[in-house]
């Protein structure tokens, strides 16, 4: 018996039980020389940047600074580049030296950067606003959920502070700037004020206030300067808001949970956006091609040569639907179509070009020649 005991129990204590598995002990004996992993070093998913997450995972904690700069959206504020469009087609950012050479108009083209300066502070202060409205329904947002009130990087008291701090400020320069342009641009506060705490809940009169913020930029860049505005300035920037509005709307209705971020979607369908995104984009081109062949326009810009600038404009307006339908192959990833923009080769290189031939066609010849 006792060598039968052996055998079964080749490892026998001197107890007569039997012992714990072989293995499992082996195993346990390693474990507790392996010391534990540290937190710290734990694998932690990286900051998925301005076009969103990449996952659903949460991110690491960010500096408070870094999150009150990400709250105002700076690059958002390429849209104030509107309030530059006066000074840039009234042919006044050069002018002529007492020797007749040609110069940078730094009187004007200085006034012109400070309003824009300022609709850029201003348009801080709204973005953020809009963000403490908003702040439950960016939680179940698939990427304005990352945002930095959101989150909880930056604490809403500190954002309140931050957007009063803004208005004042950028409100004071205005009126050191021009009474005038002062005016608008609270104008331009106060129809965001109305759009984010009621009228952004509304379908097609949200669009409607976007589109009126365009045309008080452009407004309020013709005040700063001064530089009288056209009729045609004012109709393309207007059908042209209209567009990216819609456009706007059109991406957000890619989103998962669309309807819970926001109210005013419930009442969009493709269908509708589609239809709205071809009459405003389609007016958009007719009415740029109307400014450019109109005579008072060749006349004042001494060219018949505007019109070659319109396939760049039609090329534009394409490639922004391309992008807001999802068919650029990066599905609903990017916050907002700003960022679509921004980050589209083609698109950059269509504004870069037209830029450019635009340049040489206004200023080919001296002002006053």
């Amino acid at each position: 018996m006792a060598i039968a005991s052996e055998r079964r129990y080749p490892y026998a204590t001197m107890s007569g039980l039997p012992p714990e598995n072989p293995r499992a002990t082996a195993e346990a004996a390693v474990l507790k020389l392996v010391p534990p992993i540290p937190a710290t070093l734990s694998p932690v998913p990286s900051d998925p940047g301005p076009d969103g997450p990449v996952s659903g995972e949460p991110l690491p904690k960010q500096g408070i600074l870094n999150g009150l700069i990400k709250m105002v959206r700076p690059h958002q504020w390429v849209k104030n580049v509107f309030v530059l469009a006066p000074i840039f087609f009234a042919k006044d950012l050069v002018t002529s030296t007492p020797g007749g050479d040609p110069a940078l108009n730094l009187n004007l083209t200085g006034r012109a950067l400070a309003a824009s300066a300022v609709f850029c502070l201003l348009a801080g202060a709204v973005y953020t606003i809009n963000d403490l409205v908003d702040v439950e329904a960016d939680r179940v947002h698939p990427v304005k959920r990352f945002r930095p009130i959101a989150r909880g990087v930056v604490p809403e008291a500190l954002a309140r502070a931050a957007a009063a701090g803004l208005v004042i400020t950028s409100l004071g320069l205005g009126f050191l700037l021009d009474r005038g342009f002062a005016l608008v641009a609270l104008a331009y506060f106060v129809e965001n004020l109305l759009y984010s705490f009621r009228l952004k809940n509304v379908a097609f009169v949200d669009v409607s206030m976007i589109a009126l913020g365009f045309v008080l930029r452009v407004l309020a860049g013709g005040l700063a300067t001064p530089v009288r505005v056209s009729v045609y300035m004012y109709a393309c920037t207007l059908m042209l808001a209209l567009f990216l509005g819609f456009g706007k709307r059109r991406h957000e209705l890619a989103h998962e949970n669309a309807t819970k971020q926001r109210a005013a979607l419930k009442a969009y369908t493709k269908n509708s956006l589609t239809v709205a995104l071809a009459l405003t984009g389609s007016a958009t081109i007719v009415t740029y091609v109307a400014y450019t062949l109109d005579a008072t326009t060749e006349t004042f810009f001494k060219s018949k040569s505007l019109w070659l600038t319109a396939p760049f404009v039609a090329f534009g307006i394409a490639r922004f639907l391309f992008l807001v339908s999802g068919r650029a192959g990066r599905g609903a990833k990017a916050e907002s179509p700003t960022q679509e923009m921004l980050h589209d080769v083609p698109f950059v290189l269509n504004i870069v070009v037209y830029v450019v031939i635009m340049v040489a066609i206004v200023y080919r010849l001296r002002p006053g020649n």
